[in-house]
């Protein structure tokens, strides 16, 4: 038996989550986790948006806690 998995050629194995730096607009949490899953910066600003006007509470927390709690990126 073989396990495999296929992983797209720009994306690493050891890609983790973290803030991007060198496309933010308030602290990165948001081009960093569009990077983490390859996904335009400019859709999950606006699903963040989106979330902040349906449910302001839970999503302003958990974008402080992301803030907070997320490293900075080490490559740009």
């Amino acid at each position: 038996m073989r396990y495999e998995r296929e992983y797209s050629e720009s994306r690493t194995i050891n890609n983790r989550l973290a803030k991007d730096s060198a496309h933010k607009k308030l602290s990165g949490v948001c081009a960093g986790i569009a990077k983490h899953y390859d996904l335009p910066r400019l859709a999950v600003r606006i699903a963040a948006i989106a979330a902040l006007i349906m449910i302001p509470v839970a999503t302003g927390v958990a974008y402080v806690v992301a803030s907070v709690l997320l490293p900075e990126s080490r490559y740009h």
